[in-house]
């Protein structure tokens, strides 16, 4: 089936072949990205699209402000010692000597930050400015620069170690309250930290960004494993993440070198990380980018089809974002066809021997719901609206927890609730379910033509 979808996305003129143009550009002046993105929406949906759309932004704000932010609002904030619990667990025990780690700070900071933006309540600019506050008090090495992957439920640092992947994600955050308050001291803590990756963690000889190094940002031990499991010198998780940091940075902050740097970034995540012969992102890369793995994940996938047109348009581009629009749907399609299950749930992972985990976990759904509902707007193929509202439907009867509120971690290979993994930790965290229902918010009023989308 994945060779018949490549061969009729090639001959479809659908897929130019990655090395006869570079995707990325870092001249010319940028058009605005309001415009381009005006300029894509010139589908016009159907009576029965426009009705089935508005329903979903509907229930994507009904969710996302009776259901998920409350239960932020209500279970994470630490009284006494400051800040956020690190972990709480499915039935909403509390685990107040877990570790707190700048991954979950960061994406409580962005999304506090973006629904404000979006809803003006007093109570979510409370929470992003105790994030904001946190994230530098906390997790701010103030001697050698960037965050801290973790610290001790008394604020102490732990893990010491400059994760690439966290200084992306205070980055994105950092952006985003500035967007939200005007606070400058959050966009130079942003640029901070962008001229520290770019100083340490960029690979001149090869371009992309490497995984993580020391405190003092020095290489790790050889045999050192990142937090994120993996001794490969390069990821498409970072640097995917980084890509979607700089595109952030870039609507606030037009600089030069951040142009190239992002320009340059989209170039490779098509023409070195996708794979062109699967439509797949190589999970993990060597320092020339030869392949490490042969398994890939469908919740990056999705993700990277949609964050990829986000980075064209801020580039603002209009031959970029033309390039690659059918590079995202043909992502999107191999998605569609490959992780989906029956039920409308959307795979963990998978491998050319097929599906290789079973599970569903809560993540992979909320970019699902995005990135299909992206690929409608890029292809005006209705089928991909079906299957984001499929998407959608399997989150509202398979994910969201109506006894203890927000997500469940997922559902195992079974179906069965995985109730032993937190409802908030270092890895769970509000970003994806949060964003995924202000994108659908904001793409439904583009697509109708109701508000301006908010970007």
């Amino acid at each position: 089936m994945r060779r018949l979808i490549l061969i009729f996305a090639t001959t479809a003129g659908l897929i130019l072949p990655f090395e006869a143009a570079s995707y990325g550009s870092s001249s010319g002046s940028p058009e605005p990205a309001a415009a381009i993105a005006v300029a894509q929406h010139t589908m016009t949906p159907t009576a029965g699209d426009r009705e089935e759309l508005r329903a979903l932004a509907r229930k994507a704000e009904t969710e996302l402000r009776s259901n998920i932010l409350p239960f932020w609002l209500t279970h994470l904030r630490d009284t006494k010692r400051g800040g956020f619990y690190g972990e709480v667990e499915n039935d909403l025990k509390v685990r107040e000597g877990a570790p707190r780690g700048a991954l979950l700070t960061a994406r409580i900071l962005w999304t506090f930050s973006a629904v404000q933006q979006q809803f003006k309540d007093p109570a979510y600019a409370s929470m992003a400015r105790a994030a904001f506050a946190y994230l530098q008090q906390r997790f701010w090495d103030e001697e050698n620069g960037g965050v801290y992957w973790s610290v001790k439920a008394n604020g102490k640092p732990l893990d010491t170690r400059k994760q690439v992947y966290a200084q992306a994600f205070a980055i994105y955050a950092c952006v985003e309250y500035y967007r939200a308050s005007g606070d400058q001291a959050a966009l130079d803590r942003a640029m901070e930290l962008f001229r520290l990756v770019e100083r340490h963690a960029y690979d001149a000889e090869q371009g992309g960004y490497f995984e993580a190094f020391t405190d003092g940002w020095y290489p790790l031990p050889e045999g050192t494993p990142s937090v994120m499991g993996t001794e490969e010198p390069k990821s498409q998780n970072t640097m995917l993440h980084i890509m979607e940091a700089y595109t952030n940075l870039y609507r606030v902050w037009p600089d030069d070198l951040l142009r190239r740097r992002l320009s340059e970034l989209v170039d490779r995540m098509v023409t070195r990380v996708l794979d062109p012969r699967t439509m797949h992102l190589r999970l993990q890369l060597a320092t020339d980018w030869a392949p490490l793995s042969r398994e890939f994940s469908y919740g990056h996938d999705i993700e990277f089809s949609w964050l990829l047109r986000e980075a064209a348009e801020a580039l603002g581009d209009p031959a970029l974002v033309a390039r690659l629009r059918p590079v995202s749907v043909a992502i999107a399609k191999v998605a569609q066809v490959e992780g989906l299950d029956r039920d409308g749930g959307m795979f963990n992972t998978g491998s050319p021997d097929g599906i290789k985990d079973g599970s569903k976990d809560w993540w992979p759904q909320a970019e699902s719901v995005v990135g299909f509902l992206n690929a409608y707007q890029l292809s005006g193929d209705s089928a991909y609206l079906q299957t984001a509202l499929r998407s959608w439907d399997f989150v509202e009867r398979r994910i969201v927890d109506r006894e203890n509120g927000e997500w469940f971690w997922g559902r195992d290979a079974k179906g069965r609730v995985k109730s032993k993994m937190p409802k908030a930790g270092v890895w769970k965290c509000p970003y994806h379910n949060s964003r995924a229902c202000l994108e659908v918010i904001a793409r439904v009023h583009a697509l109708l033509d109701e508000e301006p989308a908010a970007k």
